[in-house]
């Protein structure tokens, strides 16, 4: 399973900037990696996994902005067609979960 969040914050001034590095930093912090500019996505193992992180989010949102969270699966995310140009790129895979022996 995949969590995106998609954002769009105010940046106007220089305390509405703070904010919106703050949020995207929460979200490094979390685990999330950046897709694109106002785009994070992150693996996670489990739905209940995935509830935690959305939990997360949703306790460090801006107070202004648009802001949205979506799960989709993995098979979902990897039939996402992802260019660089015109050149087709693979999309990313699910991490490998750690095992102990």
């Amino acid at each position: 399973m995949w969590l995106l969040v998609l954002f769009d914050l105010p940046v106007g001034t220089k305390s509405q900037r703070k904010r919106a590095t703050k949020f995207r930093k929460l979200l490094l912090e979390d685990g999330f990696k950046m897709m694109q500019f106002s785009v994070y996505m992150r693996p996670c193992a489990s739905e209940e996994n995935a509830a935690v992180h959305l939990q997360r989010v949703k306790q460090t949102l801006p107070p202004l902005g648009s802001v949205r969270i979506m799960q989709v699966t993995d098979q979902q995310f990897t039939r996402m067609l992802c260019f660089d140009g015109k050149s087709r790129v693979p999309t990313e895979n699910m991490p490998n979960q750690l095992e102990f022996f």
